[in-house]
């Protein structure tokens, strides 16, 4: 039985640091089993998260340089975490960072160049899952739930609350999955305000009102109309959400509160929609699992027929590495890893491009 020794990486849209996740995976039985041995999070220092943040605004050849150097931090972060913990690895899955994501346009890009990152850690590189989806006309994403439908089929619902709100489900034996719309992206934005990365447990939300004019003005925005498949990016939420949040002239409690109130809103909305009354069990991992306030509202709006479940620790804030790391083994055993009943492409594909060290 082969077991793949690999290390997924992911950066996500709420731009709270780099997930390294050791992981071992095999098939047994014609079921994929995992076990993920090592983990590490790499917090972005303000310089780096700056540019990460601004990078959309960035010339052609600067956004190349990133590219470029990006993916040698992304090497040195991981050959730093297998000199640590001594790791045997066959190879890196790595997401990169999302600073372009316009699948109307037929493009997305994550920085993170695999061949820079491939060099500076000595050992093969997966990487660039996207783009193989967008060039079949799909949009992309989301990608993880190849990994929900694999590795998590025990539950109905897998809601993933990173910078975004995205959930996979299956419907009639295919898998649905898109980007609901808001999640940690803007409760993040909120916080920097007053030079706070994040709302620890939701402290500040929950001393908080709903202000009623952003709530309207958030419900409304005109994405939340559109229909499956669609995903969005942090372009979006800086032409259509930054200005309501700029325009509303309250506390930074009541801009927490309303907008955690808009979030679960939206995804109760979708959940109701699916579930048609049957008593179901939503898995819910990202880093707004672990906001007690954000999972209590959830909870409160979805009612007593939805079941909760926030896993282990290491899943809620290692699941996405993880499943780039499936995305990986799959990539080398030429299996599906992306799905088209997700992202709208013309079919599934095996998708990622391998990048051998020089």
């Amino acid at each position: 039985m082969k077991v793949y020794k690999i290390i997924g990486l992911m950066s996500g849209t709420s731009l709270d640091g780099l997930d390294l996740a050791y992981c071992h995976i095999w098939e047994n039985n014609g079921a994929w089993q995992f076990d993920i041995k090592n983990t590490k999070s790499v917090s972005y220092d303000a310089e780096m998260l700056n540019t990460l943040k601004d990078a959309i605004g960035l010339s052609a050849e600067k956004l190349i340089e990133l590219h470029n150097t990006y993916g040698t931090w992304l090497g040195e972060q991981a050959l730093l975490f297998i000199d640590e913990d001594k790791l045997d690895v066959d190879f890196i899955a790595s997401h990169g960072h999302t600073t372009h994501h316009r699948p109307e346009m037929g493009l997305t890009f994550q920085v993170g160049s695999g061949q820079h990152l491939a060099n500076t850690s000595g050992h093969k590189v997966i990487c660039d899952f996207r783009t193989n989806d967008l060039a079949l006309g799909g949009q992309g994403a989301p990608l993880v739930p190849i990994g929900d439908r694999i590795f998590f089929s025990e539950y109905d619902y897998c809601l993933n609350l990173g910078g975004i709100s995205n959930i996979s489900f299956d419907v009639k034996g295919k898998r649905i999955a898109y980007d609901i719309g808001l999640a940690n992206m803007i409760l993040n934005y909120i916080t920097r305000k007053v030079n706070l990365e994040y709302d620890e447990n939701g402290n500040l939300a929950r001393k908080g009102a709903v202000n009623d004019t952003m709530l309207k003005r958030l419900n409304d925005l005109q994405y939340y109309l559109l229909p499956y498949p669609k995903s969005i990016g942090y372009e979006w939420f800086l032409a259509d959400v930054v200005p309501i949040v700029e325009e509303t002239d309250d506390s930074i409690e009541n801009l927490l509160h309303t907008s955690i109130h808009h979030i679960c809103d939206k995804i109760a909305q979708q959940i109701n929609l699916n579930s048609k009354g049957k008593r179901q069990r939503l898995l819910v991992t990202g880093g707004g699992a672990l906001n007690s306030f954000f999972i209590e509202t959830l909870q409160q709006k979805l009612g007593e027929i939805i079941e909760v479940i926030i896993p282990e620790k290491i899943i809620i804030e290692f699941k996405e590495a993880l499943v780039f790391a499936l995305m990986g083994v799959l990539r080398v055993e030429q299996q599906t890893n992306v799905l088209s009943s997700v992202t709208g492409a013309k079919k599934d594909s095996s998708s990622g491009v391998i990048y051998l060290p020089n």
